[in-house]
């Protein structure tokens, strides 16, 4: 009999922690982005000089950042990033009379010239993107 209650008990265990694990929750895109971007790391620098979490590029800080704006604060680097891509956003809505999905989002983000033929390294990176922001 308890054997039999064990094995039961095994079987829920592990019914339930499949349930938990199918479940993980999603990114949002500005998640999803810094993660593929940095890997969440706020005093990141890129090869080009690309700064923060979201790897902005130094002319679009410039151009976003208001005085006193310190990118390596996740907050301040967030609005940033929110600001480039409202306009980015916005041109590609005047022209496509859409929003853009995830995959087009990202390339937005890391290669605008590339939204209508992005490069296979571009498009990789946009799937991955997308599988963290569609993980089930």
């Amino acid at each position: 009999m308890f054997a039999r209650m064990n094995v039961k008990l095994a079987l829920a265990t592990v019914v339930l922690g499949m349930g938990v694990c199918s479940r993980l929750p999603a990114m949002d895109r500005w998640s999803a982005l810094s993660q593929i971007e940095s890997g969440d790391d706020d005093r990141a620098v890129g090869a080009a000089g690309e700064v923060s979490r979201f790897q902005i590029k130094p002319e679009l800080w410039q151009r976003y950042a208001p005085a006193g704006s310190n990118w390596a604060k996740p907050d301040d680097a967030l609005s940033v990033a929110k600001q480039a891509m409202q306009e980015r956003c916005a041109a590609f809505e005047h022209t496509a009379h859409r929003q853009p999905t995830d995959l087009e989002f990202f390339i937005l983000w890391n290669a605008p010239a590339q939204i209508n033929h992005p490069s296979k390294t571009v498009l990789g990176r946009a799937e991955r993107f997308c599988n963290l922001i569609n993980l089930r």
